[in-house]
C-alpha cells in the first residue's frame, strides 16, 4: 500500500510537469518558437522566469496567478492543464495499471490537450503535431503486435475517425469542419482503436451539436465563424477513455 502511494505522487507529479510542459507547446507552436529551446519568458513583460517559479502547480499558488515582475495575471488555464494532467495520469495508472494502455492513453491525452486548446484558440491544427502523435501511435502499434496483443483494432480506428470525418467534410463543401479535424479524429482512433472511437465520434457529435446550437442561439456571431471541433474530440477522447470500457459492456450486454 505505502509503495502503490509512492507510484500515485509520482506519477502525478509526472503529470503535472508534463502538464506544464504542454502549456509551452501551447504557447510556442502557434508562434512557430522552438517548444525545447529558449527560456520561458513572460509573454507581457518578457522577463525570464526563473526555476522556482516554474515548480508545477505550486509555484502559479504562491505566485497568485501574477507574474513576479509586471504584476500582470497568469492565465488560469495554465494552472488547470497542470493539475488535469497530473490527476488523469493518475486515474489512468489506477484504471489500467502498469499496461501499455496507460502508456498509450497518457500519450493520447498529451496530444490532445495541445491540440485541442490550439484549435480552441486559433481553429487551426498543426499537421506537425499530428504527425508526431501519429509516429508515436505506430510505435504503440508495432509493440502490440511484438507482443501478441490487438493489433488491426487501432489500424481500423483510425481509418475509421479519419474517412468519417473526410466524408462529411466533402459532403458539406468543409462547412463548420476543416482537415485538420479529420486528422486529429485519425490520431485518436489510432490509439483509441475501433471500438472505443465510434463511442467517442457519436460523443464528440452529440455534445458538439448541443454546444453549437446552444451558441448560436445565445449569439448570432457563431454563425459567420467556425466553432473548434477538435476540443470536443478530445473531451469525448477523456470521456471514452475514463467510461468507454463499461458504455460498450453494457450496449454488447442489453443490444
Amino acid at each position: 500500500m505505502y509503495l502503490q502511494n509512492i507510484y500515485i505522487v509520482f506519477i502525478f507529479l509526472l503529470g503535472a510537469c508534463i502538464g506544464s510542459f504542454l502549456n509551452v507547446c501551447i504557447y510556442r507552436i502557434p508562434r512557430k518558437e522552438s517548444i525545447l529551446l529558449g527560456a520561458s519568458h513572460c509573454p507581457m513583460c518578457n522577463n525570464k522566469i526563473r526555476y522556482y517559479d516554474l515548480i508545477p502547480i505550486i509555484s502559479l499558488i504562491f505566485l497568485k496567478d501574477k507574474c513576479r515582475y509586471c504584476g500582470r495575471k497568469i492565465p488560469l488555464r495554465y494552472f488547470f492543464i497542470e493539475l488535469f494532467t497530473g490527476v488523469f495520469f493518475t486515474y489512468i495508472l489506477l484504471k489500467y495499471k502498469f499496461t501499455i494502455d496507460t502508456l498509450r492513453f497518457c500519450m493520447l491525452s498529451m496530444f490532445l490537450i495541445v491540440i485541442g486548446v490550439i484549435d480552441y484558440d486559433t481553429t487551426d491544427v498543426y499537421s506537425n503535431t499530428i504527425i508526431v502523435g501519429i509516429i508515436c501511435g505506430t510505435i504503440f502499434l508495432i509493440a502490440n503486435y511484438y507482443y501478441g496483443n490487438e493489433f488491426w483494432s487501432y489500424i481500423y480506428g483510425a481509418i475509421l475517425g479519419g474517412s468519417f470525418l473526410s466524408f462529411i467534410i466533402l459532403i458539406t463543401n468543409g462547412i463548420g469542419m476543416g482537415w485538420g479535424d479529420a486528422e486529429a479524429c485519425a490520431l485518436c482512433g489510432l490509439y483509441l482503436g475501433i471500438r472505443k472511437t465510434l463511442l467517442m465520434i457519436v460523443i464528440a457529435f452529440t455534445v458538439g451539436s448541443v454546444i453549437g446550437s446552444i451558441l448560436l442561439l445565445i449569439n448570432e456571431k457563431y454563425k459567420k465563424t467556425m466553432i473548434p471541433f477538435v476540443p470536443f474530440l478530445s473531451l469525448a477522447s477523456f470521456f471514452t477513455i475514463i467510461y468507454g470500457d463499461k458504455i460498450i459492456g453494457w450496449y454488447m450486454l442489453y443490444m
